[in-house]
């Protein structure tokens, strides 16, 4: 009888110690446990560097921990990219990219220190920045379609800047010429700011850029003209999209999301995801982002990567018509 008790008491605490055991490997473990780093792949007072600050408090309020921002720059994200893939297997690790990290790096820089499919992953889309198609005053041309029709007859091709190759606002300017038939040669600028400023001195005849241009508008520097968007600005609401103009196809947001490397938790990414999409949603977040130039998007992991996709269905061809190569 004694040895029966004292083998059921066994199997009892056997039972007991498998089940805490269970119950312990699926508790979700606790996070964030350190400084959470935001790796922005561009450069100390930009636009993408401003949002992160705006959200930079916020974040580590919800996350109740703190938020680093640190900027690395160059090689049109590729440099932060790296970072995050190399030193980022400690779920604690975010980079901040435009979306053309997965869209256009790969088709055209020749060699990437990472691959975007299989090394990250989407967590969130912190911001979308519209671009607008923007011209110089002493063109003469008041409206898209005057605008389209001067180009056409003009015996050269119009100039038009860019903050670089493959950005957004240089396929922006080949999606125009695509669309309307219409020849302009580009000219890359290192970064929209120089691009904007030689326009308003009359160096080229037009350049996509955010809303934060508009100043120059109203200074009567630059005429404003079209948002390259599906759909129109919140911030400009009574700019046209080139679609309500009649031409079709001229859509070139600048997503702006958040990755983590590809070993990262589920649970911390969707945690993370959650945080972000809080922060978006205030009022006076929202706010910030159109007086900077942007719209505040909560977006699930989900939809982020859709939009990605479309994104790179919509670029592909046409980086691979343009044939641009990076080293």
């Amino acid at each position: 009888m004694l040895l029966r008790r004292h083998c059921l008491a066994v199997m009892m605490l056997a039972l007991t110690g498998w089940a805490t055991g269970s119950q312990a490997q699926t508790a979700p473990q606790a996070w964030p446990t350190k400084p959470v780093r935001l790796v922005v792949g561009l450069a100390p007072g930009g636009l993408v560097d401003v949002l992160a600050r705006t959200v930079q408090p916020h974040l580590a309020e919800g996350l109740k921990q703190t938020v680093i921002v640190e900027n690395r720059g160059g090689a049109g994200g590729n440099v932060a990219g790296a970072e995050v893939v190399r030193n980022g297997g400690d779920n604690h690790t975010f980079l901040l990219n435009p979306s053309t990290t997965e869209s256009v790096n790969p088709l055209m820089f020749t060699s990437m220190p990472f691959d975007p499919q299989r090394d990250l992953r989407p967590v969130a889309l912190l911001a979308n920045s519209q671009l607008f198609l923007f011209v110089r005053s002493s063109l003469g041309v008041d409206t898209l379609e005057a605008f389209v029709e001067y180009a056409r007859k003009q015996p050269n091709p119009l100039n038009y800047g860019s903050a670089g190759n493959g950005t957004t606002p240089h396929l922006a300017g080949e999606l125009l010429k695509q669309a309307t038939g219409m020849q302009a040669t580009h000219a890359p600028y290192r970064g929209v700011a120089p691009a904007i400023q030689d326009l308003a001195a009359g160096q080229i005849d037009f350049a996509f850029g955010p809303a934060t241009v508009f100043p120059m508008v109203q200074a009567g520097k630059l005429k404003v003209l079209a948002v390259a968007s599906r759909q129109r600005a919140a911030v400009a609401p009574d700019i046209r999209t080139f679609s309500e103009a009649g031409i079709d196809g001229v859509f070139a947001d600048s997503l702006f999301g958040v990755y983590a490397a590809a070993g990262t938790r589920d649970d911390v990414v969707d945690r993370m995801n959650g945080e972000i999409n809080k922060v978006l949603a205030r009022p006076e977040i929202k706010a910030r982002f159109l007086d900077a130039g942007a719209e505040a998007l909560p977006l699930s992991v989900a939809d982020y990567a859709a939009r990605v996709q479309d994104e790179k269905k919509l670029f592909a061809p046409l980086m691979k018509s343009l044939g641009l190569k990076e080293q």
